[in-house]
């Protein structure tokens, strides 16, 4: 069973597997591939193989028997009438109706939670958050300038900077921005924030992380030392926020989910108990927590910028913001004690046994978890469940439409 890359591979779609990909067999070895859905036979050109690989990669070029399910993409340079080296990144569903897509991303979930959190867990439908078509929703873009002066986003599964003259998936004005924006090697970020008018911040250093829970890295150091501070809203309370800080990428994202945790802890916030935000940023739901009822709110991060705001955002609450590491800040509480309602929004690489087990140390009445990464929830899910815990209510949003990204709550108990 020998392939090598370039070889064209006619390949019977049968599933999707975690990251916008889609499984297939080849002469026993399975095969993941881009661009297609299940169910159909697709013309595939292999682009990582070897005898020695437990899995190949390829990448759709023709589809020959077509779902009923696809649809033209959404964003026409990534539609397969462009070769795959050409088509861009961040849209790896673009190409499915937005019901199958939900569908798909539900049974995603459904399989990381029967694979690593223990298996007995129904995943919940993948909630739309707005009647739209899942465009014009990123209120925050990144772009890329090669040696050569070009502009674009990263190809798909590359490095390589792609020309683009559309951003379907960019809020209206960051697109405009977009098409228009030059500058020397780098990156560009696009953010729009609450006022509305986008700011462009370049990195000719390398780039940012938006990554949740983390501060941006390889900044500048003029934007390090001065960055610009912006605003959000969440119901009636404004957030301040460093431009190139984090926040949700959705302009509905924040209020969702600030709005799920809510709904998930409501009567479980004990006046006279200690409650924890832990990866807090800015304070979203170190405020949801203060305003349930909680009257000692602690929210831990790690960013010392992004602490300072929370303590700003939410002086009236009274909330102590902390700048450390949650692992660190877990380990050094006292024995012994116990804490109320707890709030935990980790990286995509989610929380890690040992803050998990810190966590179980502190005998929380609940725990609102939110998470972006399915799999490495469902890691977290099944070390709580061996540790006592039970998964109460699962909730899944669809805050990035044409991309394989889904975000889940959850509610522990004892």
């Amino acid at each position: 069973m020998t392939s090598s890359a370039g070889t064209v591979l006619e390949l019977d779609i049968t599933g999707i597997a975690h990251g916008g990909i889609f499984v297939a067999r080849h002469e026993g070895r399975v095969v993941f591939v881009s661009d297609a859905i299940p169910g159909e036979r697709v013309r595939a050109r292999v682009t990582e193989s070897g005898d020695g690989r437990s899995f190949w990669r390829a990448e759709t070029i023709d589809v020959l028997e077509a779902s009923p399910h696809r649809r033209a993409h959404v964003w026409p340079e990534a539609d397969l009438d462009h070769d795959p080296a050409e088509r861009p990144g961040g849209a790896d569903l673009g190409h499915i109706d937005l019901g199958h897509q939900r569908s798909l991303k539900k049974q995603v979930l459904a399989e990381a939670l029967d694979r690593f959190a223990g298996g007995g867990l129904d995943a919940p439908d993948v909630e739309a958050v707005d009647d739209s078509d899942g465009t014009g929703w990123r209120t925050r873009v990144r772009l890329h300038v090669d040696d050569d002066g070009v502009v674009g986003p990263f190809a798909a599964r590359s490095h390589r900077v792609i020309p683009v003259s559309t951003h379907p998936l960019a809020r209206p004005a960051v697109a405009e921005v977009a098409s228009q924006v030059t500058g020397r090697p780098g990156s560009i970020d696009l953010v729009e924030p609450g006022d509305g008018r986008v700011r462009i911040l370049r990195r000719e250093d390398g780039g940012t992380s938006w990554a949740r829970g983390r501060s941006p890295r390889r900044r500048s150091q003029a934007s390090k030392a001065h960055p610009e501070v912006v605003y959000e809203a969440v119901g009636d309370r404004r957030f301040a926020v460093d431009a190139n800080g984090f926040w949700q990428v959705h302009p509905r994202a924040a209020a969702v989910l600030d709005g799920a945790v809510r709904d998930l802890l409501a009567g479980r916030v004990d006046p006279s108990a200690t409650h924890y935000d832990l990866y807090g940023g800015v304070g979203l739901f170190a405020a949801a927590l203060g305003e349930l009822g909680g009257s000692e709110v602690v929210t831990v991060e790690s960013s010392p910028r992004a602490t300072g705001h929370a303590r700003e955002n939410l002086a009236d609450l009274g909330v102590r913001a902390v700048t450390a590491r949650v692992d660190r800040f877990l380990s050094g509480l006292p024995k012994g004690g116990r804490a109320g309602a707890v709030v935990l929004d980790p990286p995509r690489s989610g929380a890690g046994r040992a803050v998990v087990e810190s966590l179980d140390a502190l005998r929380p009445d609940a725990i609102a978890y939110v998470a972006c990464d399915p799999v490495a929830l469902s890691r977290d899910l099944g070390t709580f469940r061996g540790l006592g815990w039970d998964v109460a209510a699962l909730r899944a949003f669809d805050l990035f439409p044409h991309s394989h990204h889904v975000e889940v709550v959850a509610l522990l108990t004892r």
